[in-house]
């Protein structure tokens, strides 16, 4: 999947490209390797110059993560979760995320929305690098472009909660994203995470909301 200049960078995307020279001199010697085996960076909420993405480095270990910045002209490859979902057929190891994949894709297909697959499952659908374990997590994001009601949300948790594994879904709205959880409690205020710092607002469709 090669960089199209009309596909969006969006958080979640994974993109191969940065140069060994572009990472940062004071780097842990870690980030150097998994940059010059060609693994994908993924793409991260921040502010960042025109012409640059901000972008995450993912190490062996869950405590190895490194904040980067990409310039867009050096992608060569660029998969989207929604990409991934059509791998899930193709899936042969059998760790619980995976089983919950399987389980949980009829219910969100129904929803309507474009979806996909995040976090450790989506590095490993889309790279073959076993990263999974017995315990990980499920982590997808869902496109709510326009209003996802609190009680739309309740019934997917609901819809949700019987799969192999915990799910950890993000609602990506237009002003950042806000968790499927939160936003079906009854909570009145709900942390959204935006490119300019995450902050609590009472709809994550509102763009007014953004004002610090």
């Amino acid at each position: 999947m090669v960089m199209n200049a009309h596909l969006p960078v969006q958080p979640h995307d994974l993109l191969w490209g940065l140069p060994l020279a572009a990472v940062p001199a004071d780097a842990p010697a870690w980030v150097g390797e998994v940059v010059s085996m060609g693994h994908p960076l993924v793409v991260r909420r921040a502010q960042v110059d025109e012409g640059y993405v901000a972008v995450g480095v993912r190490g062996r270990s869950r405590g190895q993560r490194f904040a980067a910045v990409m310039k867009l002209s050096a992608i060569t490859r660029q998969v989207k979760p929604e990409q991934l979902v059509a791998a899930v057929d193709k899936v042969e190891t059998d760790w619980p995320a995976l089983r919950a994949l399987k389980q949980i894709r009829p219910v969100l297909d129904a929803v309507g929305l474009p979806w996909g697959i995040a976090g450790s499952a989506g590095f490993e659908l889309a790279t073959g690098i076993k990263v999974l374990h017995q315990d990980s997590d499920l982590d997808l994001i869902l496109r709510a472009d326009r209003f996802f009601s609190r009680v739309q949300a309740a019934e997917l948790v609901k819809a949700l909660e019987d799969a192999s594994c915990r799910i950890d879904l993000q609602l990506q709205t237009p002003f950042g994203a806000v968790a499927l959880r939160e936003w079906a409690s009854s909570a009145r205020q709900v942390l959204l995470k935006a490119d300019d710092g995450a902050r609590l607002v009472s709809n994550p469709w509102q763009p007014q909301e953004r004002a610090a």
